[in-house]
């Protein structure tokens, strides 16, 4: 098929689209309205720390395949991820000054459970059980119909205040006792669930640029595509043949017969440009705090915090940082107070002075959908009702949360569905199954 497929949006959904369809053998040109790629998982340059940071602090696992394939595909440098040799998740307790690491073990039977120096201290081997009635709740259910976790396990007691709720809410960016269970299942079985190969923690230290964005733009344009940034869709034009024109701020490119688009934009911008396109409607925060500190020698590269404001803290080489999921509640907090109250957590987590560093606060006020079972059941699969047209995001019915991961695998679903509605490239070898 010789037409052209216009990417809109240069997110990673997009960017992993516009791959797709390059290795299928497709002619694309992206359309990005900000005048650089990468979206909400890119890094900038912030003059307040002197440092160049990542819009939103991200941890990946080593089951995230889609993420891993992508990454080989495009390029990136082999230490653009970085992590410990084996699974581990270091673990403080704010409030009694506990320390402990959970070690899973690398393959699926997972006997780590029955050794208390990998477990969490005060638990038990069959406390560890309860997810259990995640997968069970989960089981043949369309996304959205199987309920809550609160619905499925008991969200109480040491080993969820200590494990399963910093685990879940950093997951899926939604009080786990609301949250849709089918979602939480997707990601036991393909991380948690597959044993500690799956599970092995990775940080891009060098920025979410280094490891994804900048090799897959050197990759796209060394293959052909063109990329034009400020390039803000305004509209759609539709006719009996699907969409028939993309209209930007400066130009209206009319589309041929075997032309077609990929939008992977916000949801409430797909929303907008497609009418009836379902989408989710509710959203949840996530605030990022950066102090332009050193990390003490010995710092684990992550490490997740109990009893506190604090969720996550990252131990990047120039600064640390920290993550706050679900975090509705901060976002009406002074930036200097929020700065002060995270500091001082910070501080004392790794021994260093209390007086406030050079610091940062990125409050993302729709940082992804609402991870619950209405949501969930709003989430647009990749094809639409126009043949030439198709969405990618992490928006969409992915069967995981809003995550990298899912970003990365929307964008070769909608290559795939784009194959299907349009009948060409069905042959075609495109970069991973959906």
């Amino acid at each position: 098929m010789a037409g052209t497929v216009h990417v809109v949006g240069a997110g990673l959904a997009g960017l992993s689209a516009a791959v797709s369809l390059v290795e299928a053998g497709r002619r694309v040109i992206v359309h990005e309205a900000a005048k650089q790629a990468g979206g909400r998982c890119r890094s900038y340059y912030d003059p307040t720390l002197g440092l160049t940071i990542d819009n939103g602090n991200h941890l990946l696992l080593s089951g995230n395949t889609s993420a891993l394939g992508f990454m080989k595909t495009i390029g990136a440098p082999a230490d653009a991820l970085t992590g410990p040799a084996e699974a581990e998740f270091p673990f403080a307790d704010l409030k009694t000054g506990e320390r402990w690491t959970l070690r899973p073990n690398a393959g699926r039977v997972p006997w780590w459970v029955l050794a208390a120096s990998r477990r969490v201290p005060g638990t038990k081997a069959s406390d560890y059980l309860a997810p259990l009635g995640i997968l069970k709740a989960a089981a043949g259910k369309a996304p959205g119909q199987g309920g809550t976790i609160g619905e499925a396990m008991a969200c109480e007691g040491l080993l969820y205040d200590r494990l399963w709720h910093p685990v879940l809410i950093a997951a899926l960016n939604t009080e786990p006792k609301e949250s849709d269970v089918g979602l939480a299942a997707t990601i036991l079985r393909e991380t948690l669930g597959a044993g500690g190969a799956a599970s092995r923690p990775l940080v891009a230290v060098a920025g979410l640029s280094a490891a994804f964005v900048d090799p897959a733009v050197a990759y796209l344009i060394r293959r052909g595509t063109e990329m034009r940034f400020g390039h803000r869709l305004r509209s759609l034009t539709f006719g009996e043949g699907g969409v028939t024109e993309l209209v930007f701020g400066d130009e209206t490119i009319t589309l041929g017969a075997d032309d077609a688009v990929v939008l992977a934009l916000p949801p409430w911008v797909a929303a907008e440009v497609l009418p009836g396109l379902a989408a989710p409607q509710a959203y949840r925060s996530i605030v990022n705090a950066h102090f332009a500190v050193v990390p003490p020698p010995g710092s684990p590269l992550l490490l997740g915090v109990v009893n506190g404001t604090t969720e996550w803290l990252f131990a990047y080489p120039d600064r640390l940082s920290v993550t706050i999921s679900g975090a509705d509640r901060l976002l009406d907090v002074p930036r200097e107070d929020l700065g002060k109250q995270i500091w001082a957590e910070v501080s004392t987590l790794c021994g260093l002075a209390p007086e406030l560093p050079r610091w940062q606060i990125v409050k993302e006020k729709r940082a992804t959908f609402a991870a619950t079972p209405a949501e969930a059941a709003r989430r647009s699969g990749a094809e639409t009702a126009h043949r030439n047209c198709v969405v990618a995001g992490d928006w969409t019915a992915t069967g995981l949360p809003s995550t990298i991961e899912g970003a990365i695998r929307s964008g070769t679903t909608a290559a795939h569905a784009l194959a299907r509605s349009t009948g060409g490239c069905a042959q075609a070898r495109v970069r991973g199954a959906a």
